[in-house]
């Protein structure tokens, strides 16, 4: 946006604005960028022209917690050049954004002379920014204790549990030694499988909780894990009356594939869940174009509220579920995230819901870029 149309020169008689614009200094940044740090000095106020600057503090470790964005038309800095205290947090401008700053003494000098109306216009702003902040901050401050507390919880269940799934191995072991017919066999190996996947799901919350996503990659097989799939699911999908439909091509990906099968998990087991033991269908289809693995999950259920669809892959959003901690589509959101990839969403009432899941077929070319 151009300079002078900037919601900041509007506080001002236009002699006054023009002045502002003419003392101002355009800064553009081609990458991510530091504008300055927490407890620096305050000697200029920023007007963000273009692109997002992030807001944010240090906390434990050399860390940062973001506490707000600014974008296009919205001003920041304000509060250090106005009181002459340091830097209260930390900005950081995204690529592509552009920056004009003012310095500390020509600002105040123009205040000095400006309306009453004026500066009540500015101050007005400065107020709801601060009460905007305030709220996000509180949001995320208790966001973060409530995934302290998952993660407390998951270690605490993982620890108990491996000893009896230790039970449940070794038993379901020598029953196949004890009974070498095929039945006995195939069933034993899906105990075991479930035994590893219950205690790789619980891997996958403390990761979430801890704010990583560990991946252990390998060339995967698209159509092999939607087998897999299957297999895992078979006597559930029975019991709730749904029918499972898989379409794939031969795709390749680099992946962690007990990290898509959890993906898998997650946004079907949803859609079962939506079914109400009415019973549906699930369609799961996998194609691919030059660059990517692309997976679609369709399910012809009551579709996705409209009241969570804009928060859907946010912790703990849940609606209607007497069960259910609302993570299932944040964590599958994490792990698409970690492979480079990309899941959407379309939903309408009542006629169902897809997912549309893109993987890069070469993850080591796409981190390189």
């Amino acid at each position: 946006m151009d300079l002078a149309s900037h919601r900041f020169m509007s506080y001002f008689e236009p002699l006054q604005a023009a002045h502002l614009c003419q003392i101002a200094v355009l800064e553009s940044f081609a990458e991510e960028t530091v504008v300055f740090e927490e407890g620096e000095a305050a000697d200029f106020l920023y007007l963000v022209l273009a692109g997002e600057v992030e807001f944010s503090k240090q906390i434990e470790n050399n860390k940062y917690q973001a506490i707000a964005v600014a974008g296009p038309d919205n001003f920041f800095g304000e509060l250090g050049v106005l009181d002459g205290e340091p830097r209260s947090a930390r900005a950081v401008a995204f690529a592509g954004s552009t920056l004009a700053k003012i310095c500390r003494e020509e600002l105040i000098s123009t205040l000095e002379v400006a309306k009453g109306s004026s500066v009540l216009q500015m101050f007005n702003f400065i107020i709801k920014n601060l009460r905007d902040t305030t709220d996000q901050y509180v949001s995320q401050f208790v966001h973060k204790q409530k995934m302290v507390l998952v993660g407390e919880m998951v270690s605490t269940i993982i620890h108990d549990f491996k000893s009896p799934f230790t039970g449940i191995k070794l038993s379901s072991e020598m029953l196949k030694e004890m009974h070498p017919d095929e039945e006995t066999q195939e069933w034993c190996e899906l105990i075991q499988l479930q035994v590893q996947r219950m205690l790789g799901m619980a891997e996958e919350v403390l990761e979430f909780s801890r704010g990583n996503s560990t991946l252990s990659k390998k060339p995967v097989n698209l159509i092999q894990t939607l087998q897999q799939f299957e297999k895992l699911n078979k006597v559930y999908f029975d019991a709730a009356k749904v029918d499972l439909v898989m379409q794939a091509t031969e795709v390749i990906v680099e992946a962690d594939e007990n990290k898509i099968l959890r993906v898998l998990q997650n946004l079907v087991g949803n859609a079962v869940e939506a079914f109400g033991g009415r019973g549906g269908r699930v369609e799961i289809i996998v194609t691919q174009s030059d660059e990517w693995a692309e997976i679609s999950i369709y399910d012809n259920g009551p579709g996705i509220p409209q009241a969570i669809q804009e928060k859907l892959f946010e912790p703990f959003v849940t609606y209607g579920k007497r069960t259910g901690t609302g993570l299932g589509t944040a964590i599958a959101k994490s792990i698409i995230d970690a492979h480079k990839g990309e899941i959407t969403y379309e939903s309408d009432n009542g006629k169902g819901t897809i997912f549309y899941i893109r993987l890069p077929k070469n993850i080591a070319e796409a981190e390189q870029v």
